[in-house]
């Protein structure tokens, strides 16, 4: 057995399990799912028609580095969204969502011959994150965020030789959970540092196309074309269908960057089994083709912040993110996990305690006494949450 495993933290949706395996959820009132990120917006019918309209290429075995014409469609995609040229064939890749390539990359870049091998991550964090650096051997710093600045990466909390032994970065922009948006400026520290150091950037960007604003946010092959970066030195971006397009069950993303990288990793996708089936790749194809569901979605979205927002502000601390579909609300009494488990009691409507997102670090833990909304249900729905936590609230803790 790969001694490795035993490094794994509990993945926080068991946790929550746990936490909650003696709760009674009210039986006086219908369930209400705001903990897990799972969109579930209607999947659009032109995807739908491309996937059933290709099943013929279930007969074949696909290529691991995609067709042509899906690569060709990213390439479209991010020339037309970020204003940044890739060369389809060296710096674009497809990948099985994210997820699946936010684990691997580590495993290819990672050298574990280096006892000091480290990864940086953001606190609190996507745990695929945490998990990919110590399934590498490498072991995880955590940088956390700064609620002065709307939970954003507090980079400088990380110390000059904790980065000299990096050899990875996983960036969340927009973040999980508190839906920051990395600036220019911050792209260009974080690019200094990398040069100095030599370590990687993997930036997660899954959450890109549903914002609030009227600027779409910065990505970060638009941050290293503005810096002069052109040929995405040891940047590689990563970014999913799921949430843009509702196919979370599709299971389909793109890694995009650094040539030389990607060639890497597509030799390790090789011997890995990565390949995406050509049904899923023309679907695919349909969905980065097209935006004008992409602006339903969004629309939609946004129309559930604005209407659920400012309910919950009135009792507590929470306002509208940047961009992603959480809330990160402030319990009161700071004891986010009694929420959680109360709420869920009282009015069965389930949310994420925010320690179960993040890692004690610099004598803190950055998550704890705030609650994740994941806002992906109806609009009736989460207005009803909205109200009954309301109602929870006053008489809490």
């Amino acid at each position: 057995m790969n001694p490795l495993l035993q490094r794994l933290h509990p993945y926080p949706f068991e946790r929550l399990r746990e936490l909650t395996r003696d709760v009674v959820p009210s039986p006086d009132h219908a369930p209400i799912g705001l903990g897990i990120g799972e969109p579930r917006h209607p999947t659009p019918k032109l995807v739908e028609d491309a996937l059933t309209g290709a099943l013929a290429g279930l007969s074949a075995y696909p290529a691991t580095a995609g067709t042509p014409a899906l690569r060709e469609a990213v390439a479209g995609w991010v020339r037309r969204r970020y204003g940044v040229v890739l060369d389809p064939a060296t710096q674009v890749l497809p990948v099985n969502g994210s997820r699946e390539a936010l684990f691997a990359f580590a495993q290819t870049v990672i050298d574990a011959t280096r006892a000091d091998a480290t990864v940086v991550v953001p606190n609190p964090f996507y745990q695929i994150y945490e998990g990919a650096a110590l399934l590498a051997g490498a072991r995880v710093a955590y940088a956390n965020s700064d609620p002065a600045r709307n939970f954003a990466v507090d980079w400088s909390g990380v110390d000059e030789a904790t980065w000299a032994r990096t050899q990875l970065l996983y960036v969340c922009s927009p973040g999980n959970p508190a839906g920051a948006v990395m600036p220019l400026d911050e792209w260009r520290a974080l690019f200094a540092l990398a040069d100095r150091h030599g370590f990687v950037v993997a930036s997660d960007e899954c959450y890109s196309e549903i914002y609030f604003r009227d600027e779409a946010p910065l990505g970060a092959l638009q941050a290293a074309r503005a810096l002069g970066r052109h040929g995405f030195e040891r940047l590689v971006v990563f970014t999913s269908l799921s949430k843009r397009s509702n196919v979370p069950g599709m299971r389909s993303g793109f890694v995009a960057g650094d040539a030389k990288l990607l060639k890497a990793f597509l030799l390790y996708r090789t011997y890995h089994g990565s390949a995406m089936s050509l049904p899923v790749q023309a679907a695919s194809v349909a969905a980065w083709n097209d935006e004008a569901h992409v602006r339903e979605n969004r629309a939609l979205y946004r129309l559930k912040f604005e209407r659920v927002t400012p309910i919950l502000s009135d009792v507590l601390d929470v306002k509208l993110p940047d961009a992603g579909f959480y809330l990160w609300a402030g319990v009161p009494g700071g004891d986010d996990v009694a929420f959680a488990r109360g709420l869920l009691a009282q009015y069965n409507v389930a949310v994420l305690p925010g320690r179960l997102l993040a890692r004690e670090a610099h004598g803190v833990n950055p998550g704890a006494g705030r609650v994740r909304m994941a806002l992906v249900a109806s609009v009736g729905e989460c207005l009803e949450a909205a109200h009954r936590i309301v109602a929870f609230t006053r008489n809490f803790p």
